[in-house]
């Protein structure tokens, strides 16, 4: 797998935006369809200011878009970001099977040779 100093900033902060529960669940509601700050803001016990800082973690991370239309700002999911991710997790997903396999296969051998 290729790494660059971009893709590792990038996955960086991926990886930091989604550590957070509030933006997780922030993204889950966002899988229905656009929402305006408020809406998104809805369901959370904290000021829209604290909702607006989860909302630029999302956007530096590339996992939101947000549109302007007058005074009202919509977000909504943009899921290039998340095959990035999902790209990197499955190569090492991969990598781990391959290793426990071989791992598994190793003991098995020592197991029916007797060893303890």
């Amino acid at each position: 797998m290729t790494r660059t100093a971009s893709h590792d900033r990038s996955l960086d902060l991926i990886f930091g935006a989604v550590a957070d529960a509030t933006r997780r669940s922030m993204l889950d509601r966002l899988r229905s369809g656009a929402l305006t700050i408020s809406e998104l803001a809805q369901p959370y016990d904290m000021s829209l200011n604290a909702v607006s800082k989860h909302v630029k973690t999302l956007e530096r991370a590339g996992l939101i878009r947000r549109s302007i239309q007058g005074r009202e700002h919509s977000c909504r999911l943009d899921m290039a970001r998340f095959d990035e991710a999902v790209t990197w997790m499955s190569y090492y997903s991969e990598f781990w099977s391959t290793r426990l396999e071989a791992l598994e296969t190793h003991l098995k051998s020592k197991r029916g040779r007797g060893a303890k």
